[in-house]
């Protein structure tokens, strides 16, 4: 079986309060987006399962990557053959874009839909919350309001159709510890839910990502990135989750130069 797990973004995100257990309360709406891994998996007879990548470097444990932690969790349920899993890897780390989180999201509904497991989506995301906490999100892939560490999700009544997107991300990715590190927890003054049907043009003034004040402290160039994007004419520009990659929304397509962005910064753009 072959699958294309897409990346997504944020657009805004209110972190709201530090939670007993160390995880933080927060607020924000994930969008899909198009740009896609490959994954691909094969049944074999060896009741063992081997897992290779190409495209960008994994640079960790195979028994490590979220793939083969998605592949145990139900073969660890349910009596699943071996499979051969190979990754194709295009969607960027530490860029907030949820790729990790998407790959085993599809790995889920694969062999779920594959060997006829029979499980609900509500069953699969018992499982998707024990490998992330967007993993969820990329399940049924909608646009969703979500709350709680990410977990909890609404599906929203909401496209945005008919704008551009340029998506940037320097070289460098950023840590989700590293972005929490510089956190103030506090409730925003706008309602996500309300804001995000006013139309984009008026977002700039009322959608926030919290970690962009700390962020763009530690690392300017990603401020450079989000003011660049907003002088190309973005009628909404922001960092995408606590990752380094930064987005802007365009009525029409922008005309980009060489000099726009550093020349070894991965850009994404696309018709949504």
């Amino acid at each position: 079986m072959v699958l294309f797990p897409n990346a997504k973004i944020n657009l805004g995100l209110n972190i709201l309060q530090k939670r007993e257990d160390g995880y933080h309360e927060l607020e924000t709406v994930f969008y899909p987006i198009g740009l896609k891994d490959g994954l691909e998996f094969i049944e074999n007879k060896n009741n063992k399962i081997t897992f290779s990548s190409s495209g960008l470097p994994l640079n960790i444990d195979s028994e490590e990557n979220i793939v083969v932690k998605a592949y145990r969790l139900l073969a660890a349920d349910f009596s699943i053959p071996g499979l051969d899993i190979h990754m194709h890897k295009v969607i960027p780390f530490g860029a907030g874009l949820g790729g990790g989180s998407a790959d085993a999201a599809f790995l889920l509904k694969g062999i779920n839909d594959y060997f006829e497991l029979g499980l609900t989506i509500d069953q699969l995301k018992v499982y998707a919350v024990k490998l992330g906490a967007d993993c969820s999100f990329f399940l049924e892939n909608k646009p969703s309001f979500a709350s709680g560490i990410g977990e909890k999700l609404q599906t929203i009544d909401f496209t945005l159709n008919g704008y551009y997107l340029v998506l940037v991300k320097p070289t460098f990715g950023v840590g989700t510890k590293e972005a929490y590190a510089g956190i103030i927890p506090s409730i925003p003054k706008f309602s996500m839910l309300d804001s995000i049907h006013l139309s984009p043009e008026k977002w700039q003034s009322c959608i926030m990502n919290d970690f962009e004040a700390f962020v763009f402290q530690l690392y300017p160039e990603i401020a450079k990135i989000k003011s660049k994007l907003l002088n190309l004419g973005s009628v909404y520009a922001s960092m995408s989750g606590s990752g380094s990659s930064v987005f802007g929304l365009f009525k029409s397509e922008p005309q980009l130069t060489n000099e726009d962005f550093s020349h070894d910064c991965f850009i994404w753009k696309e018709w949504i």
